[in-house]
């Protein structure tokens, strides 16, 4: 019996070889877990129709919304591994979800990294008539106010709510985080003064910043966004390594065979390295990972480190999604 099993398991290694080397026969499907519009699916869209003309296959950009995310999500973690179904995700999907909702996948286990794409960077903000001018007079103003001041969030167990948690566990400072449906109802109550202060996404914040319907307090990164130059880092700001920032990354289901994870990560590579596809990706308030960030181990790491950072506070928070 021994020797048929080794020659079909032969067999189906031959196949998977056969297939691999093949590699792309017929469309990829690339999944967007969140809606048609959203910066997710304006840079995959972007990221895919650069990449289809190296691989020399569409790729069909796909939005599968609901659950935060983890819709779509899951659909990528139960899909066969021969690289036909991607999944375009990041922080969001791959590390707070796991922490605030019951999933019927496991981040880790369940995926193959291709590449890091590209990160957009939060800023602190704050309603026109907060009486606090920076990001020291913002968590002072806050410190002698407890309890008393309004955070904006795109929902409970949502990003923005993760960084106004991480806020007041790195400030000491105590404020009402109020959840709307998503974060585009959030700003629109900030700008008109119903809230005080807000984490948001630059994209969502910077024309409003622009026309100073809102008070700009800090980039939540390591360096000042390109966009905005004015605006200090929350190093410069007073309040060094408080940084978040909704990366965005590029995944297979598991067991994808390593030849078609190089073949995707190539493509990845040179459409990162394009001047049209950097141009479409910046004018979305976008930034896009340095060449030697952009391979499956450097996502890898990147994953275990935000696991390792953002998994301990959301726990101690007993954040759960609504």
């Amino acid at each position: 019996m021994i020797k048929p099993l080794v020659a079909c398991a032969f067999a189906f290694a031959s196949m998977a070889s056969a297939q691999a080397q093949d590699y792309p026969s017929r469309p990829i499907t690339m999944i967007v877990p969140f809606p048609a519009g959203s910066a997710f699916d304006v840079a995959a869209r972007v990221l895919a129709e650069n990449m289809q003309g190296s691989l020399g296959q569409p790729i069909i950009v796909e939005d599968v919304t609901g659950a935060a995310g983890s819709m779509g999500t899951g659909r990528v973690a139960r899909a066969p591994g021969d690289g036909y179904t991607l999944c375009f995700c990041g922080l969001i999907t791959h590390v707070i979800n796991p922490a605030v909702l019951t999933l019927t996948y496991d981040v880790m286990s369940d995926f193959e990294p291709v590449a890091l794409v590209a990160t957009t960077e939060l800023v602190i903000v704050g309603k026109k008539a907060l009486p606090a001018n920076d990001l020291k007079g913002l968590i002072a103003w806050l410190k002698g106010n407890p309890d008393k001041a309004s955070q904006g969030s795109g929902g409970q167990g949502s990003l923005t709510h993760v960084a106004g948690v991480f806020f007041q566990k790195q400030t000491g400072t105590r404020f009402n985080i109020i959840p709307y449906r998503g974060a585009a109802a959030a700003i629109n109550d900030l700008v008109a003064g119903h809230i005080d202060f807000m984490f948001d996404l630059a994209p969502n914040s910077l024309p409003h910043m622009s026309t100073g319907a809102l008070k700009p307090y800090a980039v939540m990164a390591k360096t000042r966004l390109a966009a905005a130059p004015n605006v200090p880092t929350v190093d410069e700001a007073g309040l060094p390594g408080f940084y978040m920032s909704a990366w965005q990354a590029l995944w297979a289901s598991k067991h994808t065979p390593q030849s078609v994870i190089g073949k995707l990560n190539a493509a990845v590579v040179r459409a990162l390295a394009d001047a049209a596809v950097r141009s479409q990706l910046a004018s979305i308030g976008e930034e896009i990972f340095l060449r030697e960030q952009q391979s499956p181990r450097a996502l890898a790491a990147l994953h275990r480190a935000e696991l390792d950072k953002w998994w301990p506070i959301i726990k101690a928070a007993n954040i759960k999604a609504q």
